[in-house]
């Protein structure tokens, strides 16, 4: 699963010439969240930044590439290594790293 996680987000460093994505705000209520909280500032926060490296091995080497985006957009350029079980459990793992 590594290796397609790997690829998939290989696939990212094209979009290096296409317009940014708009930022996602964050949750408006403070909590991280797996589709309003960007990546950047999910692993700006130390809990949260475990639970990334914790639940998606590899994702600090993409940083560059995927901080201004959501795990929720970054999802289906994954080639299935983030899918909506995967985004279940880290937006779980969040809420617990949130308490």
């Amino acid at each position: 699963m590594k290796i397609k996680f790997v690829a998939g987000l290989a696939a990212l460093a094209t979009l290096a010439a296409v317009p940014a994505f708009a930022q996602a705000p964050a949750a408006s209520d403070g909590a991280m969240s797996v589709d309003k909280t960007t990546i950047g500032a999910l692993m700006s926060n130390e809990k949260a930044k475990a639970v990334l490296q914790k639940d998606v091995p590899g994702i600090d080497q993409y940083f560059d590439q995927i901080k201004d985006m959501t795990l929720a957009q970054v999802a289906p350029m994954s080639q299935g290594a983030i899918d909506d079980a995967k985004l279940k459990q880290i937006q779980a793992d969040l809420d617990k790293a949130g308490k």
